[in-house]
């Protein structure tokens, strides 16, 4: 498999993540998101995804899949163990639901594209740009800390899709200087997650096209 990634984005996290718990291999091509006005936007990228975002990732049947739900939940159902929604109903709608806040209510308000707009289209000062991004991660950061009981992760004694997708967005919250001293639970989470290996080696800083 050939994931297309950026080693900053939180979504490419997600999907590097869910590979390396699955134990997949797989070959990473560095889509720069911001040298020379970001590499996404080249027609020979977006001849492979229209979207012209990242991950997009080349499965062994030659199809291309975009968008890190969907491609997560693609490798659940090719790669059933181990699997990424508990067994119990109740349990996957609440693993879901924390995957969610994050996948839809904070990243699209505080992805690339967006905080580009609003410094080029809307001509808004740095420090307003900050302001809104510390803003919608603390607001979801607050339902996510009330929702979770963490044993040691997210939704109890093994890894969901909610450790997938918040241990990428607590790293972007710390990059950008959100204070955490709020969210005991999920900083916890945090460090029960980054002690496994396939956490620490979909890190940031341990990915090939790492600055």
């Amino acid at each position: 498999m050939k994931l297309y990634s950026y080693f900053r984005s939180s979504a490419a996290y997600r999907v590097r993540i869910a590979l390396n718990l699955k134990g997949l291999a797989y070959e990473t091509v560095s889509i720069h998101l911001v040298k020379d006005g970001g590499l996404n936007k080249r027609p020979e990228f977006r001849a492979v995804n229209p979207q012209m975002r990242v991950p997009a990732l080349l499965a062994p049947s030659g199809e291309v899949l975009i968008q890190s739900v969907a491609i997560i939940e693609y490798l659940d159902e090719t790669h059933p163990d181990p699997p990424f929604l508990p067994a119990d109903p109740v349990a996957r709608a609440r693993a879901r639901a924390v995957a969610q806040i994050v996948a839809c209510d904070i990243h699209p308000l505080n992805n690339i594209s967006t905080l580009r707009y609003l410094k080029n289209q809307m001509h808004q000062e740095q420090s307003a740009i900050d302001a809104w991004y510390h803003h919608w991660v603390l607001t979801g950061f607050e339902a996510i800390e009330a929702l979770i009981e963490p044993a040691p992760y997210a939704c109890g004694e093994t890894v969901t899709v909610a450790d997938i997708f918040l241990v990428p967005q607590v790293a972007n919250a710390r990059r950008l200087k959100v204070p955490l001293e709020k969210f005991p639970k999920i900083v916890g989470v945090e460090t029960a997650c980054l002690a496994l290996l396939a956490f620490d080696r979909a890190r940031p800083e341990n990915q090939p096209d790492v600055e």
